[in-house]
């Protein structure tokens, strides 16, 4: 007859009083090998640069004009089109005019609306490398001048941005880096004898732009009710985020932010627009009850066309 079973299991059966410390060893290591892998991922992302191939036809450069068809009258936001796309049908750019009333800003001023519209242009425009924000109550001056060319290339950036500068002027600690390489800035800002200007910036296309306008929109720095709304918010964002301080410029007013009048605490006469120069803007029209945007906009504007109907530009 077969042998009866034992119903003791074997020696070599016995469950070994280390295995669940091995698990839980083996289970942390996992851990920590998945949250390297999203750190790896999330910094590739934010930092890497992409490899795809833009479609033929793709403009490298998107003009985004932030229009309010409740307060400006259709000839002003016809006129403010005209002047846009006159300069980028000359540079083979496109333009992107999105209305305030496009977006939902909840109770912050109008302004606010400036950044999600950004958002959207880079969804409209997917494969294009730059996104040139510029104010309503400005003008292009001079369109032979190529915003690659004369901002946004490598070693043109390189030699003019203005490095170991206050952020926002006069004595913030937050400075500028010293050694920022050209093909590593994303965004490019000028400053006036206030701090730093929004009315007029280049944002280039990336993961790191659209994390840097979901910052800068977070509706808890638009809960602070900045003095200055916007403005202020991303005086702050820049100074206190070292992910989006280190991909900044600041250049000097005059390439992209010239000054249609004069403001002594904004800088006065020596950033006001001088001819040749690339953009004239009205800053702080919209604000001032003593003053009327459509016609201080008006006087640029047929300047601007006579030189177009002489054909000088």
């Amino acid at each position: 007859m077969p042998p009866r079973k034992t119903s003791q299991p074997p020696p070599y059966a016995r469950a070994s009083r280390s295995s669940p410390i091995r698990r839980k060893l083996l289970q942390f290591v996992a851990l920590i090998g998945c949250t390297l892998l999203l750190l790896i991922y999330i910094a590739t992302r934010l930092f890497g640069s992409s490899e795809e191939k833009a479609p033929q036809g793709t403009p490298e450069v998107v003009l985004v004009t932030l229009l309010d068809e409740a307060t400006m009258s259709d000839e002003y936001r016809a006129r403010i089109m005209e002047n846009r796309k006159y300069y980028a049908d000359k540079n083979g750019y496109a333009t992107f005019f999105p209305d305030v009333s496009d977006y939902d800003y909840g109770n912050s001023p109008r302004s606010w609306a400036m950044v999600p519209a950004l958002r959207h242009a880079m969804t409209k425009y997917p494969h294009s490398t730059y996104f040139f924000n510029l104010s309503p109550h400005s003008l292009i001056m001079n369109p032979k001048i190529s915003l690659t060319s004369h901002v946004m290339d490598k070693n043109r950036l390189e030699s003019i941005m203005l490095r170991d500068k206050p952020v926002v002027p006069p004595d913030s600690v937050i400075r500028t880096f010293t050694h920022l390489k050209g093909d590593k800035v994303d965004l490019v800002l000028t400053q006036d004898g206030e701090g730093l200007c929004q009315g007029s910036f280049i944002l280039r296309r990336g993961e790191w732009a659209k994390f840097f306008l979901d910052t800068w929109f977070d509706p808890l720095y638009r809960s602070y009710n900045f003095q200055k709304a916007e403005a202020h918010a991303l005086e702050h964002v820049v100074q206190w985020h070292p992910t989006i301080l280190t991909k900044l410029a600041l250049v000097p007013q005059s390439l992209i932010n010239s000054y249609g009048v004069d403001i002594a605490s904004r800088g006065g006469k020596e950033v006001m627009y001088k001819e040749g120069e690339f953009v004239v803007r009205l800053v702080g029209c919209e604000l001032d009850s003593n003053r009327y945007c459509e016609k201080e906009f008006d006087m640029y504007y047929q300047q601007w066309k006579s030189y177009i109907n002489k054909g000088t530009l």
